[in-house]
């Protein structure tokens, strides 16, 4: 995806709306960093897929979760494995 600083995304307005019409989106960005895309607005907006919390309710965590194998690890690093 093509990256254009503010000044260039001003001078030349009227050519990236008419990329952005034939399916080429853009992105702005403000002293080298991105601050907004530019897209048609016929074109599928991007899914954000949800990472945490995706399995609430779906499971349990034992209670003793945190001390699970706590002796057995234990044991590894004090060598009587």
């Amino acid at each position: 995806m093509r990256t254009v600083n503010i000044h260039e995304a001003k001078t030349h307005l009227s050519r990236l709306i008419d990329a952005a019409m034939k399916g080429e989106s853009f992105i702005i960005a403000r002293a080298g960093k991105p601050v907004v895309r530019v897209s048609p607005i016929s074109a599928p907006e991007q899914q954000h897929k949800q990472r945490l919390g995706f399995l609430a309710g779906r499971m349990q965590v034992p209670d003793d979760f945190d001390y699970m194998g706590q002796d057995e690890i234990g044991s590894l690093f004090d060598g009587q494995a």
